[in-house]
């Protein structure tokens, strides 16, 4: 699964790169470190969700790249908050905001910022 996209302050193109594997679905960007930014990467996913969180990863990169320094949240539609923490080797996991429960948090951030996915 790859998705290609133009960002304003990154010349060269970012790719949303997936692996499965034991432990679910890794979704990674590849092309953000061009622009001296760090990669996003999200682990764990069941593999129905892939394809939605490759767009959420879009979404987040374009801000990412669109921002002057990196955030430790982005607001993604009207109300959906996602942290990014730091995970090593210049790396940034998106993560439910702070005081969220994380079971079943991707896919609740999927059903809000793309309700038709309910269907």
């Amino acid at each position: 699964m790859e998705a290609a996209f133009e960002m304003a302050d990154v010349s060269s193109e970012v790719r949303i790169i997936g692996s499965e594997g034991p432990d679910g679905l890794t979704l990674r960007t590849s092309g953000l470190a061009a622009g001296d930014l760090p990669e996003l990467c999200v682990a764990g996913l069941p593999p129905y969700l892939g394809q939605g969180w490759a767009r959420v990863l879009a979404a987040l990169a374009r801000r990412l790249a669109a921002s002057a320094q990196v955030p430790e949240r982005v607001t993604l539609g009207a109300e959906v908050e996602i942290s990014l923490t730091p995970a090593g080797d210049g790396v940034l996991t998106p993560g439910p905001p702070p005081g969220h429960a994380a079971e079943g948090w991707h896919r609740d951030v999927l059903l809000r910022l793309f309700p038709e996915a309910r269907t």
